[in-house]
């Protein structure tokens, strides 16, 4: 992992104004306007319909939901007594995804909530996949940021205000304020956030099937910032630090890249792509934040400490260019709820200052638990995302379809004209190619970023080996 230092170049990491409009699905015709011209222009409200691209984008960083960034890490000058405090309180141990939960929470990428949810937000999100501000407006908030536990969990807590919450090694880590206890109807909250109760579901499986039968939330004070102590906390970059960099680097956009498996080749023409439409768009310095998720995947993906260094890799091999990209870990768990799960993954982005999101073909889906097809239509998360509550203020970028070009022997962008040139090489396919040492085409990966890949995979198997009974 020596070479991890380039996932950010050294001058790294406070919130700047907005960017407001949506564009469309092409990027086609664009219609500049600079701040200065924004000023005095008409100041006629949108309509409540999503903009073409030949409406107005302001070239600034986006406003967090709600308006102010939520900050839950209590100051260094306040942890002694919040810790002597949470001493004499009710304790709640939270699980490793509860833990990761508390991150999202701390940090802000959950803003303007600023805690696990109480019963009204609860069901405001399962719901509506958005909440109502005091002013009357909403901000999406798709999947349920919720803390379960056990009925002797309840009665110990009786008709106390407050609760420590300590981490799975017993360490306490935040207080829980005000709070408030409500059943856990689990099957409802299944149903409404994955669309089936079909067993399989791999976050269903780890956090929810053995979860309590209640729901505790508040308002959270955390002693002090979250930490793995895994090699990788450097990376953990918050939306107020990722809002300093982009600033410092004097980012005019910032364009997203939501993703949990490593980066081949067509990841990055679309990434170079983009860069290059925003560039004609007008934009002076685009800045891409490769946001590779960090909290609980499923077993068979690949472990984030291996991302990472493949993600180093393309780095180093030029094939995106560290002085226009940051890397850094996103902290949240993956439900694979596919439409409902995206609008989260593009809500958290906004809170980290990116005006514009790329979405591919059924972001956050995954196979049907008990049957040979996708969990949800691949076309529908995209079209969720140009359709949802709380999002209009962000650009949303679908994809452009990228498969193996059998006659340029490169990644390309796929022509309908000549579909029989093309090979899709699908996530699984590309992990059974590193598990059996087999290479992918020329042009599918760079070499220093397959390698990582082919060695975690020889790794697991001289593992098993070790373990298998003689």
């Amino acid at each position: 992992m020596a070479t991890t230092n380039l996932l950010t170049p050294p001058h790294l990491h406070h919130p700047s104004p907005a960017a407001r409009l949506r564009v469309s699905a092409s990027l086609a015709h664009p219609l500049l306007v600079s701040r200065l011209r924004l000023a005095t222009a008409s100041r006629s409200r949108p309509s409540p319909r999503r903009r073409a691209m030949s409406a107005t984008v302001r070239s600034s960083l986006i406003d967090p939901d709600g308006g102010a960034l939520v900050d839950l890490v209590a100051p260094p000058d306040r942890r002694a007594a919040l810790r002597a405090e949470a001493e004499a309180l009710p304790r709640v141990r939270l699980s490793p995804i509860d833990l990761q939960w508390a991150h999202v929470l701390a940090e802000g990428w959950a803003s303007p909530l600023r805690g696990f949810m109480r019963e009204a937000e609860y069901l405001q999100s399962l719901h509506f996949n958005c909440i109502r501000l005091p002013d009357g407006g909403l901000v999406n908030m798709s999947l349920p940021i919720v803390l379960a536990i056990g009925d002797a969990e309840k009665e110990q807590i009786g008709d106390g205000p407050d609760v420590a919450l300590e981490g799975p090694d017993g360490d306490v880590i935040a207080v829980l304020r005000r709070v408030e206890i409500y059943p856990h109807n689990k099957e409802e909250r299944i149903a409404r956030t994955w669309g089936t109760t079909a067993p399989g579901l791999p976050y269903v499986d780890e956090a929810i099937a053995s979860a309590g039968n209640w729901l505790i939330g508040g308002d959270l004070e955390v002693l002090e910032p979250i930490k793995y102590n895994d090699g990788l906390d450097r990376y953990r970059l918050s939306p107020r630090q990722l809002r300093n960099e982009f600033d410092k680097r004097g980012a005019d956009a910032v364009f997203a890249f939501q993703l949990r498996n490593p980066v081949h080749n067509g990841h990055a023409l679309l990434m170079n792509d983009t860069r290059r439409r925003l560039l004609e768009m007008g934009y002076k310095n685009p800045i891409l934040l490769l946001h590779p998720l960090g909290g609980f995947t499923k077993a068979d993906d690949v472990p984030l400490p291996v991302r990472m260094e493949q993600h180093s890799k393309v780095l180093e091999d030029g094939v995106l260019d560290p002085e226009t990209t940051i890397v850094s870990i996103f902290p949240s768990p993956m439900h694979y709820a596919g439409p409902t799960e995206v609008q989260w993954h593009a809500k958290a982005r906004i809170n980290a200052g990116a005006n514009f999101y790329i979405v591919g073909r059924d972001p956050a889906g995954m196979g049907h638990p008990t049957e040979k097809r996708d969990l949800y239509n691949p076309d529908h998360g995209k079209k969720v995302l140009s359709m949802a509550p709380g999002l209009e203020k962000l650009n949303i970028l679908p994809f452009k379809v990228a498969a193996y070009d059998t006659v340029a022997k490169k990644m390309a962008f796929f022509d309908p004209s000549r579909s029989q040139d093309f090979l899709f090489i699908s996530g699984t396919k590309m992990r059974t190619f590193a598990k059996n040492g087999e290479n992918p085409p020329d042009g599918f990966m760079c070499p220093g970023g397959w390698k990582v890949l082919v060695d975690y995979y020889n790794s697991l198997q001289a593992e098993e080996a070790t373990l298998a009974p003689v």
